[in-house]
């Protein structure tokens, strides 16, 4: 009887998600094509989630709204989900005003600056 483990954590599946970049202004005629794009990438990937780059769609309208609420059900009917990367943040308010939710990754955190950091100093300052 062997009593040896495999390496690694037996529960984590280290699949890494497909990403699908989404051009400049897309039309209405690419979206079945970017639909297959998606399903193609959930069957190959077997990872569950695609990411799609959205940085480079431009100004968000009705039409990017459109598509990515048809990317989400492409993806949900095959067993999955997609992750916006890089949305810009009008983008997501339009998607917040139309009641869609998008798991998204690299958001950048705004923060206020630490107490007692000062941007610049004057000459003639007192030390703090």
């Amino acid at each position: 009887m062997n009593s040896r483990t495999a390496p690694g954590l037996p529960h984590v599946d280290a699949v890494t998600p497909a990403v699908l970049v989404l051009p400049g202004p897309v039309s209405r005629g690419e979206t079945p094509r970017l639909c297959d794009e998606v399903r193609a990438l959930m069957e190959s990937t077997r990872a569950g989630v695609v990411v799609c780059d959205v940085g480079g769609l431009g100004p968000p309208g009705l039409a990017v709204v459109d598509l990515l609420a048809r990317l989400q059900l492409t993806a949900r009917r095959a067993g999955g989900r997609i992750r916006l990367r890089d949305p810009d943040p009008a983008l997501h308010a339009l998607l917040d005003l139309v009641g869609l939710r998008f798991e998204t990754e690299r958001q950048v955190e705004q923060r206020e600056p630490p107490l007692g950091v000062e941007e610049a100093v004057e000459p003639g300052d007192a030390a703090v």
